[in-house]
């Protein structure tokens, strides 16, 4: 089953879970924490993908 296909009952689900595991108080710190964890993937992507595309121009460039 395809993790696109979750729902909004499914969504409400898995938030319940995590309210009842890591109480109100923590729920924001967690999320920041994974949005921070997400832009530096997304940076760290972007860096590579800019840095292959200098090495493809530089070998056409030859």
């Amino acid at each position: 089953m395809p993790l696109s296909n979750i729902g909004i009952p499914g969504l409400i689900l898995i938030l319940v879970i995590a309210l009842i595991i890591f109480g109100p108080n923590k729920l924001p710190e967690l999320g920041r924490a994974a949005g921070r964890t997400l832009r530096e993937f997304k940076s760290a992507t972007k860096d590579l993908m800019d840095d292959s595309d200098t090495k493809k121009e530089n070998k056409e460039k030859e």
